[in-house]
């Protein structure tokens, strides 16, 4: 399918002070389609065209309640639109994306940005050639309390990092491991934080019972600038759990994602008198961060809105989920075969630069 349309010329809708709104369609009108069509619905300078999802009645009783047309094939929504939210399974994302990119269509597509590498390498080439804007839905990136927290930890300095990410069992994204579904969210976020290549990595899982792909996962990254992160995410964790710890040389710091909170502990230096004697003792110090109550998948659309009005990059484009879904697969497959990384065995010092073996 990814044959049948020709490289379309650059869209001219993403030029400056376009007097009208930019139409927009969704495909897939799963959980996350849902939730993209009901914000597209009201927002301002856009105009919801219609929904295509290969669930006729689902995507009938979409289209029906937020009043737009139905594409039983997305294809024919194209012609319709100047940019779309791809919403479908992991496994369609490459087929569906460069359809769209090489119709001179800009693209805000869930993560991760394809089931392999090779077909993320090609989104992104594609996305150059058509000069389409291609976005991909790291939603963490625009959820309040990582912003905070990223201009927290930029006076600080960060020693180790630690993500925690885990859900009770659900049967949404089960054609993926739990690195692909829910890892893959802290692996960006940290190596935004980090900011340095990584030069080591080790990684174990586990499966439950009825499941053919890792449900438990645990990674420790080595930065090249001696920051050290460990990351856990699980599908089987009866409580859902969103949190990254930062351990700084004079500070604690914590973010809890869900109740969109940072805590900044503090070591309290005790006064003394003139004879170098303690006058009282306290323990340290708590900050309370007060974040926004910004509704990261708002912010995310906004966003894209902005970047194809005003042919902008997005901050989360196809060269930032590439480097995700590299370091992602490299922890999958640690954890598979249950060893250790060995830098020597690959092409480049840093796994988010290459993937491909020497031999």
């Amino acid at each position: 399918m990814q044959n049948s349309i020709s490289v379309a010329e650059p869209n001219l809708y993403s030029q400056r002070n376009q007097p009208r709104a930019i139409r927009i369609g969704v495909i897939g009108v799963g959980n996350m389609g849902q939730h993209h069509t009901r914000i597209l619905s009201s927002m301002k300078d856009v105009e919801l065209i219609g929904v295509s999802d290969i669930n006729v009645e689902r995507g009938l009783e979409t289209a029906s309640k937020y009043k737009v047309r139905f594409f039983e094939d997305y294809c024919d929504l194209l012609p319709h639109v100047d940019a779309v939210c791809i919403a479908v399974p992991t496994r369609l994302h490459y087929a569906v994306g460069i359809n769209c990119l090489l119709a001179g269509i800009h693209v805000l597509i869930e993560k991760p940005i394809a089931a392999s590498i090779s077909e993320a390498e090609s989104l992104v080439n594609a996305a150059a050639e058509s000069q389409c804007i291609l976005q991909v839905g790291h939603i963490e990136r625009f959820n309040p309390a990582f912003r905070e927290l990223s201009q927290v930890l930029k006076t600080e300095e960060v020693l180790a990092l630690e993500a925690h990410r885990m859900s009770p069992y659900s049967a949404r994204a089960n054609d993926v491991s739990v690195v692909l579904d829910l890892m893959i969210h802290d692996i960006d976020l940290l190596l935004e934080l980090a900011g340095s290549p990584v030069v080591k990595l080790t990684a174990n899982g586990t499966r439950s019972l009825d499941s053919g792909y890792l449900d438990y996962v645990t990674a420790t990254l080595g930065f090249a600038n001696g920051i050290v992160a460990t990351l856990t995410a699980s599908k089987v964790t009866h409580r859902k759990i969103r949190r990254i710890v930062a351990h700084c040389k004079n500070s604690f710091t914590e973010a809890d994602f869900l109740k969109n909170e940072i805590l900044i502990h503090r070591q309290n230096t005790n006064p003394h008198n003139d004879h170098r004697q303690v006058l009282y003792r306290q323990d340290g110090l708590i900050e309370k961060v007060y974040t926004s109550n910004v509704q990261p998948l708002s912010a995310e659309l906004e966003h894209f809105v902005n970047c194809v009005h005003g042919g902008n990059q997005p901050s989360v484009g196809g060269e930032q989920a590439l480097k995700a879904l590299r370091l992602a697969s490299l922890i999958e497959q640690m954890a598979v075969e249950e060893r250790d990384w060995n830098p020597l065995e690959w092409e480049s010092g840093s796994i988010v630069q290459s993937l491909t073996p020497t031999v």
